[in-house]
């Protein structure tokens, strides 16, 4: 039985629209967190050709330094661009093929977000009592994304279902991504998983602030004092809790970053095995041994997306007045 609440809330596009804030600051993040050395696309042609020719030959599929990544339709559109096989953004000499490399993450990221977003609008444009396969499948995503949710916040955190439940099937998507031939994961690179755990901690720190007002965050972040030994402490606790609330985004991008391009870098190595095996028969083809890590990729994904919406909604939970967190417990 699908609640009204939820009803109304499956009937507007925020999780289009909070999906498109997330893919905004990945836009304007990648290139601020993006670690491509600009001395070196501006090194002259020659310099560059040089470098290629001493260089040893690297594998087709859009590779980063000290990364291995399979091959995806960008880096494939790029070597078609450029004439030859690329592997780096500063490989390429042609402007538009090093610019899609560069940027192949927010490529595959807006991508995702428009397949989420016409997913979501579709499901709830013509709601029935009788629903038909989408709008089920956009209904129990969305109640069980409320329940999830709700049963760590309390009934009045239901309000950050929207951009929790969206921050969910974003990451899901994004992880699940990759294992499509030649698609990409756009959260093995720190600049996706940076830009998401940004939006959450700016997100959080606004709503302490809201909910609390400026005093109240301020003697949160002193450790809640309430007698003489608290107030005494609170200029050691103070520094500490500052610390924490920052380490936080730091440690919700490198988590999923690290098992995500661990994830494609196993998955890249053992796709290469395989063709060394039948390299013998010269044909682009080899043994499907990456197939049971893809099976395995399936559970790692859902369980990454999870782990990141869970941490984020605790972070919630840790910021709400203590009557709402008493409610969330209960």
């Amino acid at each position: 039985m699908i609640s009204p609440r939820v009803k109304a809330w499956s009937r507007h596009p925020a999780f289009s629209i909070v999906a498109l804030c997330f893919g905004l600051a990945l836009l304007f993040g990648t290139p601020i967190l993006a670690q491509h050395e600009e001395d070196t696309l501006a090194t002259p042609h020659a310099t560059r050709t040089s470098e290629h020719e001493a260089a040893p030959a690297h594998a087709e599929g859009g590779h980063e330094e000290g990364t291995i990544h399979p091959p995806t339709l960008v880096s494939i559109a790029a070597g078609l661009i450029e004439g030859h096989a690329v592997h780096e953004s500063k490989d390429a000499l042609n402007p538009v093929a090093r610019f899609i490399l560069r940027y192949q993450a927010p490529i595959f990221s807006l991508l995702i977000i428009i397949i989420l977003s016409t997913l979501c609008i579709a499901g709830a444009r013509s709601m029935k009592m009788i629903p038909g396969p989408l709008q089920n499948l956009v209904e129990w995503a969305l109640e069980g994304l409320a329940n999830f949710i709700g049963g760590v916040l309390g009934p009045e955190g239901r309000r950050f279902v929207p951009f929790l439940g969206t921050l969910f099937l974003y990451i899901y998507f994004q992880n699940v991504f990759g294992l499509i031939p030649l698609m990409f994961t756009p959260t093995s690179m720190i600049e996706s998983t940076a830009s998401l755990a940004i939006c959450v901690f700016l997100y959080v720190q606004w709503t302490a602030v809201r909910m609390n007002g400026v005093v109240g965050y301020l003697r949160h972040l002193a450790g809640d004092p309430q007698d003489v030994t608290g107030w005494a402490m609170s200029p050691l606790l103070f520094p500490l809790h500052v610390i924490g609330e920052l380490a936080r985004p730091l440690s919700l991008s490198l988590r999923l970053f690290g098992n995500m391009m661990g994830e494609e870098t196993l998955i890249a190595v053992f796709i290469g095995l395989g063709i060394t095996v039948l390299s013998f028969t010269h044909l682009p083809i080899g043994v499907p041994l990456q197939v049971p890590f893809m099976f395995l990729a399936l559970l790692t994904t859902l369980i990454q997306a999870l782990v990141f919406t869970l941490l984020s909604t605790i972070y919630f939970a840790l910021v709400l007045p203590h009557s709402h967190q008493e409610e969330g417990a209960h």
